[in-house]
């Protein structure tokens, strides 16, 4: 008999829940990449898959191999294909381990890696597009541990000038008056790997549009491992719903020996129903698929409706 050719390597977890795209993989203990490419944004870097390389900005949770892995992989490879020097956001804990990692690639190669790296304390924000902030706050894992939220900050009017006319508006604004005052819409939040905690009901957490959450173990007898390695267990996800505000909360690092099927009917079993349709898992591909054909399908179709409305002069 012939050997068998190796295993092929699993396709990327796809979610569109509009406008975002969020990409990538997660698989506990391996590798964990997440990426949304809108917000130029990746989080963590345990491999680095070619699609990860055009963000511009990789904010890393912690140190753990699978979450760091292709970090120096990703900014070679964009040096080598003319993107740009890539920009690591971590916490100042961490920060010193990272740049030592980096030197030591350098060290090997021989040659210098550029890259940018943006240290950050609980509560720090960085611009990473243009009135979006990419915000750092603590969790707690085994290793010092962060998770991120991305905020819009848009100028609104101040509610008690909404009655004015926009003449007066106008005049008010030449002279000077301040009459806006800035709203922030939290667009993405990120935990990493961590434990429950009074993080997870951060407003701009709880509030988010995608809240993007691992979700180690499912089993009902593996709640004490969950406890031991600090990560979520899918009991604490369902209370968690109870509270989140988001329109989608997008489950990962599940590990290979997780059943998807037995994944959802447990989560069906723990949560109302309109929570549990908040629910997705980015690996789960078969169901990520067949989502994103039904909306594939219904663009289409209002695609149709509307150039027939054109054509109707309707």
């Amino acid at each position: 008999m012939i050997p068998k050719p190796p295993p092929r390597e699993g396709s990327l977890g796809f979610l569109f829940i509009p406008p975002f795209r969020v990409q990538g993989i997660s698989i506990a203990g391996e590798s964990t990449c997440v990426q949304v490419p809108e917000l130029d944004t990746c989080f963590d870097l345990g491999t680095c898959p070619r699609a990860m390389l055009p963000s511009k900005y990789v904010a890393l949770s912690h140190g753990h191999m699978d979450h760091i892995g292709g970090l120096a992989y990703y900014c070679s490879q964009r040096q080598f294909q003319g993107m740009g020097t890539g920009t690591i956001i971590c916490s100042r804990e961490v920060a010193g381990a990272v740049h030592k990692m980096m030197e030591g690639y350098q060290d090997l190669e021989q040659q210098r890696t550029p890259y940018e790296l943006i240290e950050m304390s609980e509560g720090d924000e960085y611009e990473i597009k243009n009135n979006m902030f990419i915000r750092i706050f603590n969790t707690e894992h085994t290793s010092p541990s962060s998770g991120y939220t991305i905020v819009e900050k848009r100028s609104k009017l101040k509610p008690e000038f909404y009655e004015l006319p926009q003449e007066k508006l106008r005049e008010m604004k030449d002279r000077g008056d301040d009459i806006t005052r800035i709203v922030e819409v939290p667009l993405v939040a990120y935990t990493g790997d961590t434990l429950p905690g009074p993080y997870l009901l951060r407003e701009d957490v709880r509030t988010a549009q995608i809240v993007i959450s691992e979700c180690t173990f499912i089993e009902p007898d593996h709640k004490d491992r969950a406890l031991v390695g600090k990560h979520m267990h899918l009991d604490d996800v369902a209370e968690w719903l109870r509270v989140l505000e988001c329109e989608k909360l997008v489950l990962m690092h599940l590990s290979r020996r997780s059943n998807m099927i037995e994944a959802r009917k447990r989560l069906a079993r723990l949560v109302k129903p309109e929570q549990a349709r908040k629910v997705e898992f980015l690996m789960d591909h078969r169901n990520n698929r067949m989502r994103y054909e039904r909306q594939a399908m219904d663009a289409e179709r209002a695609e149709a409706q509307r150039l027939a409305k054109a054509r109707s002069g309707g």
